[in-house]
């Protein structure tokens, strides 16, 4: 792996795996889809959504300053056997990034992928599944990896990646501009090469764990996202049940009180049961009832 030049690395320092994605759109990659809004006419790309705008400026300002301050990285990086003395570094390493490429990777990446996913997540749940997914690929090389010190959003995209084909598993990607590619094959492309390189030994200073951690923090937001829709959905079109009163007896109605509108249709309701018993009440007509017979001949209902 190679080590970067920071006050972590030396001869005993851990070796640093950068999060670089294996495969990411170019700038002609996403075909145009009809939910995307383009700032330009001839863009292919939906307007830049809040979360995206601060996460592209967030990462591009980190890496300024690692360029520029040198004890940023040494601060932010996250090395898993440092975890309990080093916690915020769970967070502060998605931000961080090994060089040039590997930072405009990451951003062109979360350029084309975010706002669409933003927009269909809403703002709040789009940063939540960033960072679960970023700090769900830490956790994964902390099991995976323990000694190797970790940088890059990486992790956080890949999570971005599987909420798009998520939603849309047949928009083209097309790899390297070229080759079109279903969002849902992309996905399973990019798993299988992970894992390939992950237990193969044969990722170089590749982070694979953290993104297949990615990809597994996002799955379980994403599931437990649709989970609470479904329950709202359900109790939302779910009538509440009907409250039925039990009558101890044949309620003793003073028709003298009920007013003349009602009156006709608590007769009737007496006659049904003088004719064939309180059995025969449908549970609306012992609801309605229940508004005029005195509190001792009603059992109140068990909530």
């Amino acid at each position: 792996m190679r080590a970067l030049a920071s006050p972590l690395t030396g001869p005993d320092s851990p070796p640093i795996s950068r999060l670089q994605p294996a495969i990411f759109p170019q700038p002609s990659a996403l075909s145009p889809l009809p939910a995307a809004r383009c700032p330009l006419p001839s863009a292919l790309c939906p307007a830049l959504t809040p979360f995206v705008r601060i996460l592209l400026f967030a990462n591009i300002g980190v890496f300024f300053l690692q360029t520029t301050v040198g004890w940023v990285t040494a601060a932010m990086i996250f090395v898993p056997r440092l975890i309990l003395v080093r916690p915020w570094t769970i967070v502060t390493y998605m931000f961080l990034h090994a060089g040039v490429m590997h930072l405009a990777f990451n951003m062109l990446a979360l350029f084309f992928f975010g706002p669409r996913v933003e927009e269909r997540l809403g703002s709040r749940n789009f940063l939540t599944l960033y960072l679960i997914s970023g700090i769900s690929g830490a956790l994964l090389s902390l099991i995976m990896g323990p000694s190797a010190a970790v940088l890059g959003a990486s992790a956080a995209v890949f999570g971005v990646m599987l909420a798009f084909a998520w939603f849309w598993p047949d928009a083209p990607i097309h790899i390297w501009g070229i080759i079109p590619v279903p969002a849902r094959m992309l996905v399973i492309i990019t798993t299988v090469l992970s894992l390939w390189s992950g237990l193969g030994g044969g990722g170089g200073n590749v982070a694979h764990f953290a993104h297949l951690g990615g990809y597994a923090g996002a799955f379980v937001y994403l599931k437990w996202l649709d989970r609470k829709r479904l329950e709202f959905r359900k109790r939302a079109t779910t009538s509440p049940p009907v409250r039925e009163l039990k009558f101890t007896k044949r309620p003793e109605v003073d028709l003298g009180k009920v007013h003349e509108v009602n009156r006709e249709e608590v007769n009737r309701i007496l006659d049904k049961i003088s004719a064939h018993g309180m059995s025969a009440l449908t549970a609306q007509e012992r609801l309605f009832l229940s508004n005029f017979a005195p509190p001792e001949d009603k059992t109140p209902p068990v909530s």
